[in-house]
């Protein structure tokens, strides 16, 4: 399983590595959301969530499915402008005006982009701004996250200019509260190591510049696609002249163990790498617990179904949707899984939520757990 992109005839100057602030936010508001992701963060993430105004922390979580399970591409919004620079800018200020310029329908479902997993290879689905099935498998999909995710759902919906000046001043909030600082102390970082890289492609060409960036990165012989390896299949292209060409290389001191990449439909690609990664977790276990553990993991659906339980709860249902199984045939899956103590599931209203637990996760091994993260 991989997401490839298409650089054929893409010239060298096309490839650019450079920092964004406003997709580092996003990284930072997920390990404030999912702080067992991010073990190396624990002490950010704690002093940090302790000093937010509860007032802020209430409206974080009015948003958060943005950041939490899955990556609002409105975090990468120069990707998206038509004719525009393809790259991020340099404050946080500049990227919040071009995320301003895309349009309702590419900000609504770049939003809701957790309702659209399954399309999102696909060319993208019918916007829930003009379709009414659309907007009610929207408001399905958040309410069985939970009555924050509807609310907010049913607000972007309705109001999507009201929603979108509140998202612009909850994020400077952000900012103002405690990303200024972060930023100013993690961009020369970010700035060096992409200098650093830019340098590594002018002089020994791209192959050694995707191996500094992850060993989840390779290029064909003939440099025309790159091959990214993720439990996740997907396709772009950085040569659309209706986007305009470019690939965009964002680190990010916040991401381990995520590599991301968008490749939405209509959007330059853009792969958004972790910078260091830290030492491994393990701990000792029965060897009748680990092998059950492995017989679970042994089967590729339950590999699929945990690289989506790893990043949030998910109800039965939404897996069988995503992965285009029944629901049957997820339950039996999830019992295995729950047999193995690989998951625990809890109720949300009406809707049982299942979950991928991490900690256990952990003690198998640092390569899994990095691997359904990416």
């Amino acid at each position: 399983m991989s997401v490839t992109i298409d650089i054929a005839g893409l010239p060298a100057e096309r490839i650019t590595f450079a920092p964004s602030p406003l997709a580092e936010l996003c990284m930072a508001l997920h390990a404030l959301s999912q702080p067992a992701h991010h073990p190396a963060l624990t002490s950010w993430t704690t002093a940090t969530a302790a000093s937010l105004d509860p007032c802020l922390a209430d409206r974080l979580l009015e948003g958060e499915f943005m950041w939490r399970s899955s990556f609002s591409d409105i975090f990468m919004a120069f990707a998206g402008i038509a004719g525009g620079t393809g790259v991020p800018a340099g404050t946080l200020a500049e990227e919040l005006d071009v995320l301003d310029r895309l349009d309702d329908e590419q900000f609504v479902m770049a939003a809701l982009e957790h309702c659209w997993l399954a399309l999102y290879n696909e060319g993208g689905g019918p916007s829930p701004l003009t379709n009414p099935a659309a907007r009610a498998k929207a408001l399905e999909v958040a309410a069985a996250r939970g009555p924050h995710q509807l609310e907010f759902s049913l607000r972007l919906l309705d109001d999507t200019a009201g929603v979108r000046v509140w998202m612009r001043r909850l994020l400077e909030d952000c900012d103002e509260a405690f990303f200024a600082e972060t930023w100013k102390r993690v961009e020369p970082g970010q700035s060096a190591d992409t200098r650093h890289k830019a340098e590594l492609l002018r002089r020994k060409g791209l192959p050694a510049a995707l191996r500094e960036v992850s060993t989840a990165l390779s290029v064909d012989e003939g440099l025309t696609t790159i091959t990214v390896d993720k439990m996740v299949n997907g396709a772009a292209t950085a040569t659309d002249p209706r986007i305009g060409s470019g690939l965009v290389f964002v680190p990010t001191n916040f991401g381990w163990p995520h590599l991301l990449v968008v490749h939405a439909p209509g959007w330059r690609p853009v792969v958004h790498y972790p910078l260091g990664t830290p030492a491994p977790v393990s701990a000792p276990g029965s060897v009748e617990l680990l092998q059950r553990r492995m017989e679970a993991l042994a089967h590729p659906m339950r590999m699929l179904l945990c690289r989506s339980l790893a990043r949030a709860p998910y109800t039965t249902s939404e897996l069988a949707t995503v992965y285009g199984i029944t629901a049957p045939e997820v339950s039996r899956h999830l019992a295995v899984l729950k047999k193995a103590g690989l998951m625990h599931t809890r109720r949300q209203g009406r809707y049982a939520q299942h979950q991928l637990d991490l900690g256990a996760v952990a003690r198998i091994g640092s390569d899994f757990i990095e691997g359904v993260l990416r």
